[in-house]
């Protein structure tokens, strides 16, 4: 989506809105409906590399066979709630797919043991990457594990130049683009620390992190759109929670599950009704 033209971008949001339908239009309907011209709609085609129109629609009848139709989200100001929260749930789902299936699994493993081994962990995130470092601090801390989660710059800094080799950052980002995280990444590896970043591909934060994890997610943000890509980070943070956890093996199972203990008197036992 990043890469068209903004005429073109109005009959791509047509065609994830109403992809069914486009696959028995004509050239001149699919135009009229995305009040482009028709050169505009070969130029989309050609831009997705397709020949053409027709190229395009039967590559899009193959996509549709198959049931992978979870589309990017795209709304009208005329759809009901069912259809914008069915909208935001599948383009979730598609998104969470599209990240599982290109995630690199070596660099994965070895985050995960560079995690089991860290002496310290330190979560850095601006924004919505802030509350999934806070998330990912909850996780990692009940794993016997030093950690920390800094949503502020100047935090991050002193945090940085107080590691040493052996202690972990995970950095967090939904564009990698982030000057002040990518200066404290900086930091931490002059220091000596490992550095796992969760950002896109080809970002300036993906330069500068030890073992990168790519999470390639457009989000557009001209309109409203669901930020998937934070649901795709806190499905990350699990499974490197769960490799540390398999990783530390099972005296920690067992630290868990005290735990777990400790939160029964805080709860209500199943079954009382008591407000």
């Amino acid at each position: 989506m990043e890469h068209l033209r903004r005429s073109e971008q109005k009959v791509a949001r047509f065609v994830l809105r109403n992809a069914d339908e486009v696959i028995h239009m004509r050239i001149v309907d699919l135009a009229t409906e995305a009040k482009v011209s028709e050169p505009t709609v070969v130029r989309f085609c050609r831009a997705l590399g397709c020949n053409g129109f027709q190229d395009f629609k039967l590559k899009l009848a193959q996509m549709l066979a198959t049931g992978s139709q979870f589309a990017q989200f795209s709304m009208n100001d005329s759809d009901s709630v069912a259809e914008f929260s069915q909208g935001i749930f599948d383009s979730t789902v598609g998104t969470l797919l599209s990240v599982r299936d290109r995630i690199d699994n070596q660099a994965l493993g070895q985050a995960v043991n560079a995690l089991a081994g860290a002496n310290r962990v330190e979560f850095y995130g601006f924004g919505a990457s802030g509350a999934v470092a806070v998330d990912a601090q909850h996780k990692f801390f009940r794993l016997q594990i030093f950690t920390s989660a800094y949503s502020d710059p100047h935090m991050q800094n002193m945090s940085a130049v107080t590691l040493k080799a052996g202690d972990v950052v995970v950095a967090i980002s939904q564009t990698g683009r982030t000057r002040a995280l990518a200066a404290s990444v900086r930091l931490a590896r002059e220091a000596g620390a490992t550095v796992i970043g969760l950002c896109p591909s080809g970002s300036p934060l993906a330069d500068e992190v030890t073992l990168p994890l790519y999470v390639d997610v457009f989000e557009d943000t001209e309109i409203y759109t669901p930020m998937s890509s934070r649901i795709a980070h806190l499905v990350l943070i699990d499974v490197l929670a769960v490799g540390v956890a398999k990783t530390r093996g099972p005296k920690l199972a067992e630290q868990l599950k005290e735990v777990k203990k400790s939160l029964n008197p805080l709860r209500y036992p199943e079954g009382d009704a008591t407000p």
